[in-house]
């Protein structure tokens, strides 16, 4: 009997990560959410270690932990776990994760999502609760529903699906849709690989052994895929189903499992077979069962779990599966930075994953080979169509900057980096670059020609249309007059711009008092919003001005009732002209004290008394709200001065002779002064202030 093992056979990297995730977690406080895996023996396996299975979130207390399989879970679960403290640990495969994502941005978008899948599946039931919109489970080609006809579509598949029904189904529905229809194929490649390898498998062969859980889906595709080949193809969960004397007469047999399936069930099922002693006599058996358990140890590209056994000063000795012997991993191959021993003699005992890189002419085993190759799982369709990616910059070369992405070297050039000239490369070294790819070369020296400056122009580009959008906007909207609210983002000397609606307004700052002010935070503080009243709109220059002031009250307004004829005030002489001086009362309000209100002396100017600074105290004499004139008089509360006896008359020219030692003058307001030679020559105000607080 010549039996042909798939090559694709056994866990995939999604299943195996859920499985080894569940195995190493702490067992206490610890539940998976449904079956880790359509696979009864890895179930019990689990169960055995102590962590529950649970078919609904209710049935996991607070506080605890839940390991999320590989199939995905909707998006209200991880929600619901944060408010209930649940600490997630999400196994949800790569592949699903994108699926998950596409169909919440397609629903956001208003189309209407269509999974090809099985509507019971976890998985189909996850990405249902990414939708946010209309979507439609179909498992049946030749049944597409006529509502979809007149629907834009996005169209994804379940990762496990029959990638032939999943063809079926675009193709028909293309041909009942007039509209959009966007698809997606999200089948897992390793599923279509299986699929097609199972298929090859099937038209060779006499007889076709399909191994994994009887509930996993991906199984029964493989199972479905050889039956439409294969006259003889028979399920079995594990070895136990297996009955040699149905296939001992085939020549030939395919052996195929799921992704579900761990090699060692499939190693039993070979094993069961050499054990026959009609299969012994072949002298093939033995030689398959060798073959497959070195093909299971060391399977170049395959991800091994080893143990440290030591660490030396060149690196670390492990131990895999199945081996009793120590391999050399070296230092180079370890996924860190710097390389410390002593680092590592703590962890002698744990297990770490490795990559099979290399078979011949030896074992060449690489850690940091992992992370390159999640890195460069980011080189999918998205990235090939235009999708951003990062890293970091790691030197540079005559032409631009380079980095490394997974296996892939990725190079900038020069003119791509940013827009505009770039002098100097090196400042770029170890820093974060953000990349659309323009060309990907993934033959012969795998390369990525990478640009940062398209997505920076684009970015520039939109922020300049949303900011004309928005001055169309707001200059369609305001007019002088307008009261608006705005945010004071800076203050300058000559004013303070305002942020109205997104746009910077200028409140000069001889609108900000009425009273003037030295500095724009004498009024306003940097941050705060205030109300302000638009003065000016210069649409063409996209200059607004506005003003403060011109909604707070002026100091006149205040001034009825608050001041009174006869009220004494003080204040300061601010400025002094012929006819008199005046007096600031207080800020934005100033009286007159008329010059011949200054002293009950006849003085020359008002100058020769006064000086600008001087504080005084006088007596309002006169007010006019309305017209904003207060008149003062310092005279008016200052004694009046003693004075000398009249002489008497002479006979002789007593009228001149009075004439001579008088003399009347008439004021501004008319009002008559009489001044006496004799007895105020020569006396100034501040003598008269001296005599009246004597005469107190």
């Amino acid at each position: 009997m010549n039996v042909i093992i798939a090559k694709n056979s056994g866990f995939c990297k999604g299943v195996e990560n859920a499985v080894n995730t569940a195995l190493s977690t702490p067992p206490e406080n610890a539940y998976i959410l449904g079956e880790i895996i359509h696979n009864a023996d890895v179930v019990k396996a689990i169960e055995e270690k102590g962590i529950r299975t649970v078919e609904s979130l209710n049935e996991v207390p607070d506080g605890c932990s839940v390991i999320f399989r590989s199939h995905g879970v909707p998006k209200s679960f991880y929600a619901e776990c944060k408010k209930r403290n649940i600490e997630v640990i999400d196994c949800t495969c790569g592949f699903v994760k994108r699926t998950q994502k596409i169909v919440e941005e397609q629903s956001e978008a208003g189309n209407h999502v269509v999974i090809a899948g099985e509507p019971t599946h976890p998985e189909v039931v996850g990405l249902l609760g990414w939708c946010n919109g209309k979507a439609t489970v179909l498992n049946d080609p030749d049944n597409i529903p006529d509502r979809l006809s007149g629907e834009n579509l996005c169209i994804v598949s379940q990762t496990t699906f029959s990638s032939e029904k999943f063809e079926k189904i675009i193709k028909n529905i293309r041909k009942l849709c007039e509209k959009t229809v966007a698809v997606f194929k999200t089948i897992c490649y390793t599923t279509i690989e299986r699929q097609f390898e199972t298929a090859k498998l099937a038209e060779k062969c006499e007889a076709v052994l399909v191994v994994g859980g009887l509930n996993s889906s991906n199984t029964n595709k493989l199972y479905e895929i050889a039956f439409k080949r294969c006259k003889n193809v028979f399920r079995l969960s594990n070895a136990d189903d297996l009955d040699y004397s149905k296939i001992k007469n085939f020549k030939s047999v395919g052996i195929v499992s799921g992704a579900s399936t761990p090699n060692a069930q499939t190693r039993e099922v070979l094993l069961k077979m050499a054990e026959n002693t009609e299969v012994k006599a072949t002298n093939s058996m033995a030689d398959v069962v060798a073959k497959i358990e070195n093909e299971s140890k060391f399977k170049k590209g395959q991800i091994v779990q080893a143990t440290i056994s030591q660490a030396t000063e060149e690196g670390l000795q492990i131990l895999l599966p199945f081996s009793k012997k120590e391999v050399a991993l070296s230092k180079d191959e370890l996924d860190c930075e710097q390389f410390n021993v002593d680092d590592f003699v703590d962890k002698i005992g744990e297990t770490i994953d490795l990559l099979v890189v290399e078979l011949k002419p030896s074992l060449k085993l690489s850690q940091k080979m992992i992370r390159m190759l999640k890195e460069e799982e980011a080189l999918s369709s998205e990235i090939e169509s235009g999708k951003e990616f990062s890293v970091v910059c790691t030197g540079t070369n005559k032409g631009g900057l380079v980095s490394q992405l997974g296996t892939y070297s990725v190079f900038v050039p020069a003119k791509e980096i940013r827009p505009g000239f770039v002098k100097d490369l090196t400042k770029y070294e170890g820093k974060t670059l953000r990349l659309r790819a323009l060309e990907i070369r993934k033959t012969g020296r795998k390369e990525i020609i990478a640009s940062q400056r398209v997505i920076l122009q684009e970015e520039h580009d939109a922020k300049e249309a949303e900011k004309l959008a928005k001055e169309e906007e707001f200059f369609s909207a305001v007019a002088a007059g307008d009261i608006v609210e705005g945010r004071v983002e800076r203050a300058t000397s000559f004013g303070a711009f305002v942020s109205v609606n997104g746009f910077d307004c200028l409140a000069h700052i001889s609108d900000l008092s009425w009273t003037g002010v030295e500095s724009v935070k004498d009024v306003l503080e940097i941050g705060k919003y205030y109300q302000f009243k638009v003065l000016k709109v210069d649409k063409e220059n996209k200059k607004v001005s506005i003003g403060y002031k011109q909604l707070q009250p002026q100091p006149w307004d205040l001034a009825e009732g608050k001041y009174n004829v006869d009220d004494i005030i003080h204040g300061k002489v601010v400025r002094i002209v012929p006819f008199g001086a005046f007096i600031e009362v207080e800020k934005g309000i100033d009286g007159l004290v008329h010059v011949s209100q200054i002293s009950h002396e006849r003085i020359e100017t008002p100058a020769s008394v006064l000086n600008v600074g001087d504080e005084v105290d006088a007596k309002i004499i006169a007010l006019d709200v309305a017209a904003k004139k207060m008149n003062l008089s310092i005279k008016a509360i200052l004694p009046e001065p003693e004075r000398a006896p009249r002489a008497p008359k002479s006979a002789e020219g007593g009228e001149e002779n009075r004439k001579s030692r008088f003399t009347r003058r008439a004021n501004n307001d008319d009002e008559l002064s009489t001044w006496s030679e004799g007895s105020i020559s020569g006396t100034s105000i501040a003598d008269l202030l001296a005599n009246a607080q004597n005469n107190k």
